[in-house]
C-alpha cells in the first residue's frame, strides 16, 4: 500500500488537518494562481489552481495523483473581515474514492458544518477558522494571514482546538521570469500530531507560497521551482532544530549501570511469560537478567517496575518513517521499524539523526524500494526500466546495508526472475506487492520471499491478466469478491500450502485495511479504542470514510469481505505461514491495533506478541541483538501495565520504554501532543547510593601516570 509514498493523499486529513493551515488573504482584484506538485523526482504529480474573482470569492481545483490514486477537489470560500471563512464548500472524491461533499457557514456567532461524516453548530466569538476534513491547501492560507495579524499570534479552531505560528526562517527567491521576492518559513502547531512547515510570502497580508516535504513532493507557484532545493535545505535545518530540542527534552540518557527491578520477562522463544526477574542494563546492552531480588553489584540507577509486564522491543514490520512519527512509536514501545520504502536520501539522514541521538526515533532497518516506469507509478526509491538499473539499483541497495528489497505495482515482468535472483545473490531477502497483471502466485514462482499486504494475498484467486491492480481496483475487487470465496477450494488450499512449504511471509497489515469497510461517520476499527486519548482534530479524521460505499448491501459485502480476510490470515499462521506484524498507517498506535486483529484472526494473545518480538528480529535479520530479552543483546525493553499475554488490549498500557541507552516516558510523549495518557503512574529511575569498590570511580592523569610507570620500570 505505501502509505508514506502516498501521505499527501492518504490521509485527505493530511491535506487539511496534518498541514492545515495555508493559503489566501481577501481578495480585491480577479487573479488566478496555479501552483504545481512535483515529486522527488521531477515528475508533475498534481495542481492546484487558484482563482480569487473580484467579489472576494475563491475557486479551487485541486488534483493529485500519485501511485495510482489521489484525491479530486472543487471548492469554493469566501473571507470575512478577520481573514477565516464565512462560508466554504468542497465537493470531489478523496484519495480512495469516498465521495467529498462538505460544507460550513458562519454568521454572525453562529457557526454550522456538515459533511458526509459530521455536521454540527457552535456558538463563537471572535476570529475562529474552520478545519475541513478534506481540503486543497488553499484553504489554509487564509490561516496564515489570520494568525500574522493576531496579537498572539493563535487562532481559535472550529470545531475546537488553537492553531499557533511561528516565523523559523526567511530567504530571497527568484522566478524564472526574473522577479524576486522574500519568502519566510512558517511552523504551525495545534492540527495533527506533528508541526506543519509552510513557506509563506512576506509584507501586511502574507499566503502561502508553497509546502516542501523532503523526500517526498513539493508544492509552488509555478515558475518559482528552481528554488525547490534552496528552501528544502534551510526547511530542514530548522527543522532539526526543533526535533533536536525534542530529543534531549524526552530521551532520559541511563548512565552507568542500571537494573529493571521485579519485572515479569516474556520468553518470546516460548511465548510464556516467565518468573519476576532483574534485568540489567549497560551502555544500551542487557549485561544480565537474573531472579527478582539477586544482590546488586554497582548498579547507578534503578527502576522498579513492580511486577509489570517487560516486553522485548517491538517491531512493526510495514512502516514508512519520518521524522516526527518516531515518538508515536516508541510512546507505543515500537523500538524497530523496517522502513518499506522511503525517499533514500532523507532515510539516510534520518539513520544519521537517529544514531547521533538527535532523532527521537526507533531503530530502522531499511528496505530497498524498487518500481517501474509506468503512468501508474509511485515515484520514491529507485524508478527502472530495464534489468541494468535494477541492478544498479540493488547494489546502491547493498552497499548502503538494506537487508531486503521491496518490488511495487508496475515493475515489470520480463526482468522480475532475474531482479530477485540478482537481489537474492547480494544477500537480500525479496519482498512486495505483486506486479500488474501477475498472480502472487507468480511472484513467489519468481523468488519472492514475502508479500505485504492482505488484498495483495487475496488478488491472486481474484486477477486475471488484464486486471488493473495499479488503481483503485486493487482495493475495490478484494472487498467485492473475498466473501464469496470459498477456503476451502483445491486453488486456496494448495496456495497455502505452497506458502507454508516456502516459509513465505506474509506482512497482512490488516488494521490498516480495516478501512475497506468503514462508512462515513463510524469511527473506523483500529482507533476506536484510542480516539477519546486523541486530540480533537485527530479523533475527527477516525470517522472520515475511506472507500466509496455506494449502500447498505456494499457496506454489508465488504463487512463480509474484510472479515474473511482476518480469518484467512488465521489460517495462514495455523498452516505455518510466517506471518509478521506491520502497519502502514499511523504510528506506533496501528501497530497496537494489528495484534489486536491477530488475536481477532485466532491467535492467542501470548503468539500475537511473539509475531512482533521474535518474528519481526527473524525476519529483519537482527535475532543476534533483538526480539528477545537476554544478556548480550540491546537493551529493548518495553514495561506495561496488566498483562497483554491473557488480555492482548493491555499492551496499549505502556508504562516505559528502553532503547538505544535512553529512558522514555510515553506519558510525557503524549503531554507532548495533546494527547491523554493511557498510564499515568510510570516507573521512575532512581538513583542509588554508591556501592564502595575498587572501580567505583573514573578519571585519571594519563601523562603523570606514565611517567610513574616508567620510574617504576627503571627501578625493577
Amino acid at each position: 500500500m505505501n502509505l508514506k509514498l502516498s501521505r499527501l493523499p492518504a490521509l485527505p486529513l493530511a491535506l487539511s488537518m496534518a498541514v492545515a493551515a495555508a493559503f489566501g488573504a481577501p481578495a480585491y482584484a480577479a487573479t488566478t494562481t496555479t501552483f504545481l506538485i512535483i515529486a522527488e523526482n521531477g515528475k508533475q504529480i498534481g495542481q492546484q489552481v487558484v482563482e480569487r474573482e473580484d467579489d472576494g470569492l475563491t475557486k479551487v481545483r485541486f488534483i493529485y495523483k500519485d501511485n495510482g490514486r489521489g484525491p479530486e477537489l472543487t471548492e469554493q470560500f469566501r473571507l470575512g473581515a478577520d481573514g477565516t471563512m464565512t462560508d466554504y464548500a468542497v465537493k470531489g472524491n478523496s484519495t480512495f474514492g469516498a465521495v467529498v461533499d462538505e460544507r460550513f457557514e458562519r454568521k454572525g456567532d453562529q457557526a454550522s458544518w456538515k459533511s458526509t461524516s459530521e455536521q454540527g453548530r457552535k456558538t463563537v466569538s471572535g476570529a475562529a477558522a474552520y478545519v475541513p476534513l478534506n481540503s486543497s491547501f488553499e484553504v489554509s492560507s487564509a490561516a496564515i494571514g489570520a494568525l500574522a495579524a493576531a496579537p498572539d499570534g493563535k487562532l481559535a479552531l472550529l470545531p475546537s482546538g488553537t492553531l499557533a505560528q511561528r516565523v523559523l526562517d526567511s530567504m530571497e527567491v527568484g522566478s524564472a521570469d526574473g522577479k524576486t521576492q522574500t519568502v519566510q518559513l512558517l511552523a504551525q502547531t495545534g492540527i495533527g500530531l506533528s508541526p506543519s512547515f509552510m513557506w509563506a510570502t512576506t509584507g501586511a497580508k502574507p499566503r502561502l507560497f508553497g509546502v516542501i516535504m523532503p523526500g517526498f513532493a513539493n508544492m509552488l507557484e509555478q515558475g518559482w521551482q528552481a528554488n525547490v532545493a534552496a528552501m528544502a535545505e534551510r526547511q530542514k535545518a530548522a527543522e532539526s532544530k526543533m526535533l533536536t530540542d525534542v530529543a534531549a527534552q524526552l530521551q532520559h540518557p541511563l548512565p552507568g549501570l542500571t537494573v529493571v527491578r521485579n519485572a515479569r520477562v516474556f520468553d518470546s522463544d516460548k511465548a510464556t511469560l516467565g518468573a519476576p526477574s532483574d534485568v540489567y542494563v549497560l551502555r544500551g546492552r542487557i549485561s544480565a537478567v537474573l531472579p527478582a531480588g539477586a544482590p546488586v553489584r554497582g548498579a547507578v540507577n534503578e527502576i522498579d517496575a513492580a511486577g509489570r509486564v517487560l516486553l522485548p522491543g517491538l517491531f512493526d514490520m510495514h512502516g514508512h518513517v519520518d521524522r516526527w512519527s518516531g515518538a508515536l512509536n516508541l510512546a507505543a514501545g515500537v523500538t524497530s521499524v523496517r522502513d518499506m520504502g522511503n525517499d533514500n536520501a532523507q532515510l539516510q539522514l534520518m539513520l544519521d539523526e537517529t544514531a547521533a541521538g538527535k532523532l527521537l526515533a526507533p531503530q530502522v532497518v531499511p528496505t530497498g524500494f524498487l518500481e517501474g516506469e509506468s503512468p501508474y507509478s509511485s515515484n520514491g526509491g529507485f524508478v527502472v526500466k530495464d534489468l541494468a538499473q535494477a541492478k544498479n539499483a540493488i547494489d546502491w541497495y547493498a552497499e548502503h546495508g538494506y537487508p531486503q528489497l521491496k518490488i511495487y505495482n508496475s515493475f515489470p515482468h520480463a526482468i522480475l526472475k532475474d531482479t530477485v535472483a540478482y537481489a537474492h545473490g547480494r544477500g537480500m531477502r525479496v519482498s512486495g506487492h505483486i506486479p500488474a497483471g501477475l498472480r502472487a502466485q507468480q511472484a513467489i514462482d519468481a523468488g519472492y520471499d514475502e508479500i505485504q499486504h492482505i488484498n495483495q494475498v487475496m488478488l491472486n484467486f481474484l486477477v486475471t491478466p488484464s486486471t488493473e491492480t495499479r488503481t483503485l481496483e486493487r482495493f475495490i475487487l478484494p472487498s467485492e469478491k473475498v466473501a464469496g470465496l470459498d477456503f476451502q477450494s483445491k486453488p486456496v488450499k494448495d496456495f497455502v500450502a505452497t506458502l507454508a512449504r516456502k516459509k513465505i511471509a506474509v506482512d497482512p497489515t490488516l488494521a490498516t485495511f480495516a478501512f475497506l469497510k468503514q462508512r462515513d461517520g463510524d469511527v473506523n476499527e483500529p482507533f476506536a479504542p484510542i480516539a477519546e486519548h486523541m486530540p480533537p482534530d485527530v479523533r475527527r479524521g477516525f470517522s472520515v470514510g475511506t472507500m466509496k460505499i455506494a449502500d447498505a448491501a456494499t457496506l454489508k459485502r465488504y463487512e463480509q469481505s474484510y472479515a474473511k480476510m482476518v480469518q484467512f490470515v488465521g489460517i495462514l499462521y495455523r498452516a505455518g505461514v510466517p506471518i509478521v506484524a506491520g502497519t502502514d498507517e499511523l504510528a506506533g498506535f496501528t501497530l497496537q491495533a494489528e495484534l489486536v486483529m491477530l488475536v481477532k484472526a485466532g491467535l492467542t494473545p501470548a503468539q500475537a506478541l511473539q509475531v512482533a518480538t521474535k518474528n519481526g528480529a527473524l525476519y529483519t535479520r537482527t535475532s543476534h541483538e533483538r526480539g528477545s530479552i537476554a544478556a548480550g543483546k540491546l537493551a529493548d525493553l518495553v514495561l506495561v501495565d496488566g498483562d497483554p499475554t491473557r488480555d492482548i488490549a493491555d499492551v496499549r498500557k505502556v508504562a516505559a520504554v528502553i532503547t538505544r541507552g535512553y529512558l522514555v516516558y510515553p506519558h510525557e510523549i503524549d503531554a507532548a501532543l495533546g494527547i491523554v495518557p493511557f498510564v499515568k503512574d510510570a516507573p521512575q529511575l532512581k538513583a542509588l547510593a554508591p556501592v564502595s569498590s575498587k572501580h567505583a570511580a573514573a578519571g585519571g592523569n594519563e601523562g603523570a601516570l606514565a611517567r610513574i610507570n616508567g620510574i617504576a620500570r627503571k627501578r625493577d
